[in-house]
């Protein structure tokens, strides 16, 4: 059964991560994070054809995922279900209060972390902030939705990692975009 041991091991590695999920929960969760990260803004730039990767973009998405990716929603999603039972009202906090924090302090610490000066990292956000966050609660309310009823809570910053990669390529295009036009 040549063709089953692939599959053998990806559900090893699923047990694996599943079992570092429920022992280090934040560890895993910020490891995870860090990675998908960085392989968010790899594919991004691949993506737009640069021919060097930016290995300072890499590292600013490594480190805010390591730091705040993985954390920040770890402590929201824990939190926030002490306080709120229906997945409309965590749904609702979660778009108009966290998602606006989240998405400043994302903008601006991915230019710090890339070694910008306060000044640049603070005019950078301001002309991206709004756009990218229109974009965030346009196109991704449903999935945060889908993944606050469906989704069992020890995985939901799984899940939302795995929509950040997807937005990773869109911020990181963006960011790309802004820096050029300077």
């Amino acid at each position: 059964m040549v063709l089953s041991k692939p599959v053998n091991i990806f559900y090893g590695l699923i047990g694996a991560y599943l079992q570092q999920l429920y022992y280090s929960p934040l560890k895993t969760k910020a490891i995870t994070s860090c990675i998908i990260g960085a392989l968010g803004n790899v594919v991004s730039q691949k993506l737009s054809g640069v021919k060097q990767l930016n290995e300072d973009s890499i590292l600013a998405f490594a480190l805010f995922g390591l730091l705040f990716g993985g954390p920040v929603p770890h402590y929201f999603y824990t939190y926030i279900q002490l306080f709120v039972k229906h997945p409309l009202g965590i749904l609702l906090i979660e778009r108009l209060i966290y998602t606006p924090c989240f998405q400043a302090l994302a903008l601006y610490l991915l230019a710090i972390f890339e070694g910008k000066t306060h000044q640049v990292a603070y005019a950078q956000m301001q002309k991206l902030y709004l756009p990218t966050l229109m974009a965030n609660l346009k196109y991704l309310t449903l999935f945060h939705y889908i993944n606050i009823r469906y989704v069992p809570p020890m995985l939901r910053v799984l899940i939302v990692n795995l929509i950040n990669f997807v937005w990773i390529i869109y911020v990181a295009n963006k960011r790309a975009k802004a820096s050029k036009e300077k």
